[in-house]
């Protein structure tokens, strides 16, 4: 029986895709439709016309080991999320002035090439090549919510089951790794939530003018909503506490090329282990006493994008500029900072005008608190790395992605891309890694 290969499977799906396109073209109502399943003889149009947007996406990442990584044995590795929800315009709906409500369903499978090529498991990884990868096989609500306007929309309050990175230190995602995708303190920090989890919150947003908002929002801290059993879970039972950020945007228009500018902080109740002391601020690994139990943490984060140029003025197109700097609490965080820089050229070629091409280069410094309990431990055991029970020092790892944004229609978009990742989890001894990704989006 031959051998699955999930790369085989990404570059056959995106194929097969690519030729359905014909068939759709060929029987839609629509000239250029903006969905894979077409109009439905106009009902959707309908449906949005009455405030109705229904939602179904698929994204589907493969990665393959080309080079390096902790095990260099090459293998492909595949993982997909399929969604399907609604956004529904109340005003539209029931005439209810600046208000929405959203319900969202997702389903991810598939493993990480990470876990078993990339990383040394015993450290894990501090990012990873494909972003929708770490969740396992399961099916959960990510988001139910009602937001409401007063005021002209210059106050709005959203409430209901939503994840931080929904609101705060939002950023697009235009690649395949995961230090250039989503809210990146929802990456690092475990008691923030970034999709498909979702937690209980809230959320208030001023607008202060055309430009400038500022919001603050309150996240339970709930590790149970990320366990695969606990996909529909609604009751709070095992929130150990809140997690409150502030934030203020700035937006503005640059000689008439767009930007977006955050800076935001974070606060944490809850309790989290200590990455090296014990209750006596003494070595845990040294003491063998448990680790401590810190009773808060914080952090900040600037991010910005600005589009630097056009094309013959057309702001669809032209080179935008990427950044990031955060900071993460060194005491409970196994990411401390995380810096990123990416740069993207929307419609590189006049034949292609929405096509992608794009570069980004992150660092993700593990913190110093770690780094002191490997050592400590190790020198506890006096073990070396070839040891099964050493544990790993962490220092510093830096990602780097190419890729190419393929969109072959208004619904589906290819994104071929090639990896670097140098320090795999920090680790000075794994050999660093070149990947080979692909990524297909496809809205039905």
């Amino acid at each position: 029986m031959p051998r699955f290969n999930p790369l085989a499977r990404a570059v056959g799906l995106a194929l097969s895709v690519c030729a359905a396109v014909i068939s759709f073209d060929a029987h839609a109502d629509d000239p250029t439709p903006t969905w894979m399943t077409g109009n439905w003889g106009g009902t959707r149009t309908d449906l949005l016309n009455k405030g109705i947007d229904i939602q179904m996406a698929y994204i589907g990442e493969a990665a393959a080991n080309l080079r390096g990584g902790y095990n260099n044995h090459h293998a492909t590795r595949y993982a997909d999320q399929f969604s399907l929800g609604a956004t529904i315009d109340l005003q539209k709906l029931l005439g209810w002035d600046d208000a929405q409500f959203m319900i969202q369903m997702n389903n991810t499978n598939g493993s990480s090439l990470n876990d078993d090529r990339i990383s040394d498991p015993r450290a894990g990884s501090l990012s990873a090549t494909q972003e929708i990868s770490g969740n396992g096989s399961v099916t959960r609500l990510s988001e139910l919510w009602l937001s409401k306007g007063f005021f002209d929309d210059a106050l709005n309050i959203k409430a209901g089951r939503f994840a931080f990175g929904d609101d705060f230190a939002v950023e697009d995602c235009l690649f395949q790794n995961l230090a250039f995708c989503s809210s990146q303190p929802g990456n690092y920090v475990d008691s923030i939530t970034v999709g498909p989890v979702s937690t209980w919150a809230a959320r208030v947003k001023y607008r202060l003018n055309d430009e400038v908002y500022a919001q603050v929002g309150v996240f339970a801290v709930n590790d149970s909503y990320g366990d695969n059993h606990n996909g529909f879970k609604l009751n709070g039972s095992g929130t150990a506490g809140s997690m409150i950020p502030v934030e203020l945007v700035w937006a503005p228009t640059l000689d008439k090329l767009p930007g977006e500018y955050r800076v935001g902080y974070y606060y944490s109740t809850a309790n989290a282990d200590d990455l090296y002391k014990d209750a006596n601020n003494q070595a845990a690994a040294l003491s063998g006493d448990d680790y401590r139990r810190d009773h808060s943490r914080h952090g900040w984060w600037l991010t910005g994008k600005q589009q630097l140029t056009t094309v013959d003025g057309d702001a669809s197109r032209g080179l935008v500029l990427y950044g990031n700097i955060s900071a993460f609490d060194r005491n409970t965080t196994p990411v401390d900072s995380f810096q990123k820089v990416a740069l993207v050229y929307k419609g590189p070629f006049d034949a292609r005008p929405a096509d992608t091409l794009g570069l980004g280069i992150a660092r993700l410094h593990a913190s110093n608190q770690l780094l002191r309990n490997a050592r400590a431990a190790n020198e506890a055991s006096g073990l070396s790395y070839d040891d099964a029970d050493f544990v790993p020092e962490q220092h510093t790892e830096y990602d780097i992605e190419l890729n190419y944004g393929i969109q072959v229609t208004d619904w589906l978009n290819v994104r071929p891309n090639l990896q670097y990742v140098a320090h795999p989890g920090g680790v000075r001894e794994v050999q660093n890694a070149v990947v080979a990704g692909l990524q297909v989006q496809s809205t039905f």
